[in-house]
């Protein structure tokens, strides 16, 4: 096909993304490849009342009955910067990062990587109740994290600890929220891995899957107008638009990241949001929803999607019959590319770009950073049972994000193996400090579980603390109350 060759000629991976192709990306609309197709006769018409007025589409009227084939072109191909061993493929496409900024971004990686063993370890010791590492995407988390404003709101599912690693969140707050202890900013009400940060602009993790792309569940009393306060999901009615704002409208429905970035265009506030999820997620249907309100109302958002192979235990070939997230995009009207998410530099390159051109045109984006879980889905999951143990090496000794990113650091004379060494050791040292200290510290008080729903406590609300008063006081001795803050 003559588009396909067309669209190969634009988008050749070892090019890199010319300044042609720069989130050109998909463009969205079909009208091009129409007035292109060879087999197609459109008719030709004397007047413009002999022309198509159909309101929902744009389009040409043909003669000949024909179906439009699944994949228009024969697969998006995927941008990168670096090969495998951190070589850079087309100079012009390097971002040029200076050595503090790679070696941040190197060191957030190999942090979180340490964290990760430290606590899936302590999980299995029975110390906390739940763990989800992060192997094998690390750099979809820290290349994407370091191309945005440190103002700009992030909506995570549950795998970007590494935006919060980056954003400098504190080893001490992350131990705490998987402890649950009085220094938790969730005050331990969250399963493990459920971070939040109001001064990262980092919106509380929930659980259901892709709840945070459309809308979320609001129980906010009533108008607020301190957005960036705002930093669990029950909160997020604050960053509305103000002719919304008001309790009746605020209690019925709170549009979380779509919302968000609809309320920042409103706002002139040059900020764009970022929405984080995997391709099992883009299977639900708030996804969908997500994309068609952030294409119509032409909202400054960024959805990226991390296509890691597996939704748990459903491998994507089970998961959809197109091609992956990213062709879903032009159906929106969604801006789309594809990126290489071991390749730190690309998902850097395409996330920025996305960023400035989302603020400056008020339009959504959607990355699909194609990556590998190399780890298991969670705790409570065995990925021996659906995958082989040669496949995850594969990727973990071949085609890891830390390790590319360590060659190009060798490669510059930016590092070397005595300061890796060093930084390993010190890196560890840093994570069991944190690691001991929050085990140290006890439980939050238990009538912090009645606290910070309602502005003033409802009576049902009320008999329930004071029933768990007097159980307490009957049973305490059965409960473990010494580990508990008085």
């Amino acid at each position: 096909m003559a588009v396909a060759i067309a669209a190969a000629r634009v988008w050749r991976p070892n090019r890199g993304l010319s300044q042609a192709a720069l989130l050109l990306l998909w463009r969205p609309g079909a009208r091009g490849l129409a007035r292109s197709h060879p087999h197609r006769q459109q008719q030709q018409f004397s007047s413009l009342d002999d022309k198509p007025q159909f309101p929902g589409a744009s389009a040409e009227f043909i003669d000949k009955l024909e179906f439009i084939q699944p994949n228009v072109i024969s697969g998006i191909p995927i941008y990168r910067v670096m090969d495998r061993q951190g070589q850079i493929i087309n100079p012009s496409e390097d971002p040029h990062l200076p050595k503090e900024k790679v070696l941040k971004l190197y060191k957030s990686m190999t942090l979180l990587n340490t964290m990760d063993r430290i606590l899936y370890e302590s999980q299995r010791q029975g110390r906390i109740s739940f763990y989800m590492t992060n192997y094998g995407e690390e750099g979809t988390h820290v290349g994407s994290a370091a191309a945005l404003d440190n103002t700009d709101l992030v909506f995570g599912q549950y795998r970007e600890a590494g935006v919060l690693m980056y954003r400098d969140y504190p080893l001490e707050l992350f131990m705490a929220q998987c402890y649950g202890n009085i220094s938790d900013l969730g005050k331990g009400r969250q399963m493990p891995v459920h971070y939040g940060c109001k001064e990262r602009h980092f919106v509380t993790i929930s659980s259901p899957l892709a709840t945070q792309i459309p809308q979320g569940e609001d129980a906010c009393p009533g108008p607020c107008t301190h957005a960036d306060q705002c930093h669990t999901p029950v909160q997020a009615s604050a960053l509305l638009p103000p002719f919304w704002s008001s309790p009746l409208l605020t209690t019925l429905s709170s549009p979380a990241a779509v919302g968000a970035a609809y309320a920042a265009k409103r706002a002139n506030a040059n900020r764009v949001v970022i929405c984080y999820f995997g391709e099992g997620a883009a299977s639900e249907g708030d996804a969908h929803a997500g994309f068609n309100f952030a294409a119509t109302l032409e909202c400054p958002i960024i959805f990226f999607c991390r296509n890691n192979g597996y939704a748990i235990s459903t491998p994507t070939s089970e998961q959809y019959r197109g091609d992956g997230i990213a062709a879903r995009g032009p159906g929106y009207g969604i801006m789309s590319i594809r990126v290489d998410g071991n390749d730190v530099f690309a998902v850097y390159n395409a996330t920025r770009e996305a960023r400035r051109r989302a603020v400056a045109e008020n339009q959504p984006f959607l990355i699909e950073a194609m990556t590998y879980r190399i780890g298991h889905h969670s705790t409570s999951d065995d990925s021996s049972a659906y995958r082989s143990v040669d496949e995850v090496n594969y990727w973990d000794k071949q085609d890891h994000p830390i390790s590319r990113l360590r060659h190009y650091l060798l490669s510059q004379g930016w590092w070397d193996e005595e300061q890796e060494k060093a930084w390993r050791k010190q890196s560890r040292k840093k994570v069991m400090e944190a690691f001991e200290q929050a085990e140290r510290k006890p439980k939050p008080n238990p009538n912090l579980l009645f606290s910070d729903v309602y502005q003033e406590m409802p009576a049902q609300l009320r008999k329930q603390q004071e029933s768990l008063a007097r159980h307490l006081q009957t049973y305490g001795e059965h409960y473990p109350l010494e580990h508990f803050d008085k």
